[in-house]
């Protein structure tokens, strides 16, 4: 399980491994949520995905926020820029 921020998509994602044949250690994402540009936008909506799945911290959400917090005022440089064009459409 892993949950963050992901600041050039400015949102919050959240993944759920599970043991396959191909990958029987670490796992493959069997859910993965956050890959869109706001798609989740606070860190109780990425604790939702993944909280049947693991023991969630209490401080998880508060630690999120500090994270996403922490890039305010971060640009964009200019690949991501791009990547955000040829994905999206738009600078996001």
């Amino acid at each position: 399980m892993a949950v963050g921020w992901d600041r050039p998509l400015q949102t919050f994602f959240a993944q759920v491994f599970s043991p396959t044949d191909a990958e029987p250690e670490e796992g493959e994402a069997t859910i993965w949520v956050g890959t869109e540009p706001g798609e989740l936008p606070t860190p109780e909506a990425a604790i939702r995905v993944v909280e049947a799945y693991a023991d969630i911290p209490e401080t998880l959400a508060t630690r999120l926020l500090a994270d996403m917090t922490a890039t305010v005022g971060v640009k964009d440089g200019a690949h991501q820029v791009e990547a955000k064009q040829r994905l999206f459409g738009s600078l996001h």
